[in-house]
């Protein structure tokens, strides 16, 4: 078990011992692709890895000696064209095999490696190109991205090679073709060209909900971090299926498709679906036999649209959910059906999960659970003092600049300044708000600049959001604060209608009605827009910056 060699202790008696006594071990050359791929496929080379599949039949089933081997392949083929220790690279590959097989190539050389998303425009991929002086473009053969690229070519001086996976395409490398013109065996690099665990090895571009994405950077220790996150919060088994639902231009991707898994001997489930439909994804999981899985809270609730008692769901022992705030309603249908709680996790593209359900605690229903013991968390109010129980206040990160947390982001690349500013200071403030109850649960509020100051209030938008989502005629919703020239701000609701409902009077008072009455009357939402879809990122948050503005300039036109 490879956990011994990083981990003092693996188990542990209660969340207190957990939180107190947790520590890891970073080795000087820690690398990913060596110290675990390779290390794996050395001591148990049939152990599996990966399990893919996709809409079209086809099915890839690959050992940590395959993962090692083909990464060798594509790390010698990678150093013929120039890629190195330092080169930033960017994977646009949606969930295909080839990511697996890139990232730990990738890993092995040292070099930089960016996540990115299939739906990013010509002007996004300029950005990132010259932000991140991107060298190499790695991409799925899709008309779309294709056509993004070789748009932005012209535009980023520093774009040397353009590599596509899944088939050919004129004027790109053929991926499979190029690597199997080069050996299995990779020596790892020494002297210069050899890694320290503190050198940058990933870069994330966060979402951007306001103003450009920012460039967020790992070093090679960052996927130690992980094991927190599956061996205590997912509850990954060692040669049992985990799955995570993610594009692999994400983060969430990084914290359950690929390191902290691995690291603890699972193996990663991959369902490249070519589109969410609630049905099929309930198929693989019964046919693969899904141990534990983990997916946004918005595909629970579409799953449960469905006939789930149809589907033998036996099988899954974890259920967790991250990247957007849990509504009770959907908790409490999964377990009604299932008998599993659903195990909220929270955390951003810049570290391993902070705050989570552990597998001492007992979920409730809207409770994002409690912190990791790699972060010394607190919520400070507006005074910069540390909360009292019940009270709200932002979370923050302490000891960042003295000791810095294994998992946690080291600074945001090319960016000394804004590091300086956002880290290096007493604290890493994630300007995200919540409360902490009398138990030290935590519980989600919101984004601070989301949170609405009504009359004298705050009103965070997850507890408003929540609220009407429990009633039937609300598919989704975004709160928010609308200028209002008494009170400064009021409540307000856009809502995406589900199928049957109607924008009306009767309805819109029916709906504030239900919230004054699943929450404080003076939470309801004053005003509420029917609309057909919300405002989003390419990553799919709502972006309710963007409403709030839109209704502060219809305000400015009165």
């Amino acid at each position: 078990m490879l956990l011994n060699k990083f981990l003092p202790r693996t188990e542990f008696e209660s969340y207190e011992d957990f939180k107190e006594n947790y520590k890891v071990n970073i080795p000087e050359n820690f690398n990913f692709g060596f110290d675990i791929v390779d290390e794996w496929a050395k001591n148990e080379p049939e152990k599996m890895a990966l399990v893919w599949c996709d809409d079209h039949d086809e099915e890839h089933k690959f050992t940590f000696n395959d993962i090692s081997k083909l990464s060798n392949k594509t790390a010698n083929y990678f150093k013929s064209i120039g890629i190195k220790k330092g080169s930033v690279v960017m994977l646009i590959l949606r969930r295909r095999w080839e990511y697996w097989i890139c990232a730990v190539a990738l890993h092995k050389i040292g070099a930089v490696l960016i996540p990115g998303t299939l739906q990013l425009s010509t002007k996004d991929i300029v950005y990132r190109g010259n932000a991140a002086e991107i060298s190499t473009f790695i991409c799925i053969n899709d008309d779309y991205v294709i056509q993004q690229v070789e748009n932005s070519e012209s535009k980023i001086p520093t774009m040397k090679n353009k590599i596509v996976v899944g088939s050919k395409h004129d004027g790109w490398s053929f991926f499979e073709d190029e690597i199997n013109k080069f050996p299995d065996t990779f020596e790892r690099p020494i002297g210069d060209e050899a890694n320290k665990w503190n050198d940058i090895m990933l870069v994330y571009f966060t979402s951007g909900t306001t103003g450009m994405p920012k460039m967020v950077q790992h070093n090679f220790a960052h996927p130690l971090g992980h094991i927190v996150t599956a061996k205590y919060w997912q509850q990954v088994q060692e040669n049992k299926l985990h799955m995570s639902v993610s594009d692999s231009g994400w983060a969430k991707f990084g914290w359950g498709k690929i390191y902290g898994q691995w690291i603890c001997g699972a193996v990663i489930f991959c369902y490249d679906m070519d589109k969410f439909i609630p049905l099929k994804l309930l198929e693989k999981i019964t046919e693969y036999k899904v141990t534990t899985f983990c997916a946004p809270p918005t595909m629970f609730r579409f799953m449960l649209q469905e006939d789930v008692e149809k589907f033998d769901l036996s099988c899954i022992k974890t259920c967790c959910i991250a990247g957007e705030p849990l509504n009770p309603q959907v908790f409490n249908d999964w377990y009604k059906l299932t008998g599993l709680k659903l195990r909220e996790g929270f955390g951003q593209s810049e570290g391993s999960v902070l705050v989570a359900n552990f597998q001492w605690l007992e979920p409730f229903a809207g409770s994002t659970g409690k912190p990791a013991p790699l972060y010394n968390i607190k919520l400070i109010n507006d005074d910069g003092e540390e909360c009292k129980p019940g009270e709200e206040g932002t979370i923050i990160v302490e000891d960042v600049k003295n000791n810095p947390p294994v998992g946690l982001f080291t600074g945001y690349y090319h960016d000394p300044e804004l590091t300086e500013k956002n880290l290096l200071g007493a604290y890493y403030d994630t300007g995200d708000v919540a409360i902490c109850d009398e138990n030290g649960y935590y519980w989600f509020m919101g984004r601070n600049d989301d949170v609405i100051k009504c009359s004298g209030y705050r009103i965070g938008p997850f507890e408003v959001e929540s609220a009407i989502l429990e009633h039937p005629a609300a598919v989704e919703c975004a709160v928010t604060g609308a200028p209002d020239p008494i009170r400064g701000q009021v409540v307000k609701a856009t809502v995406v209608l589900a199928k049957g409902y109607e924008p009306s009077d009767e309805l819109t008072k029916e709906l504030q009605e239900h919230v004054k009455h699943v929450t404080a009357p003076y939470k309801y939402p004053r005003i509420i827009e029917y609309v057909e879809e919300l405002p989003k990122t390419i990553s799919g948050k709502i972006k309710r910056k963007e409403i709030h503005l839109r209704d502060l300039e219809k305000s400015k036109n009165k």
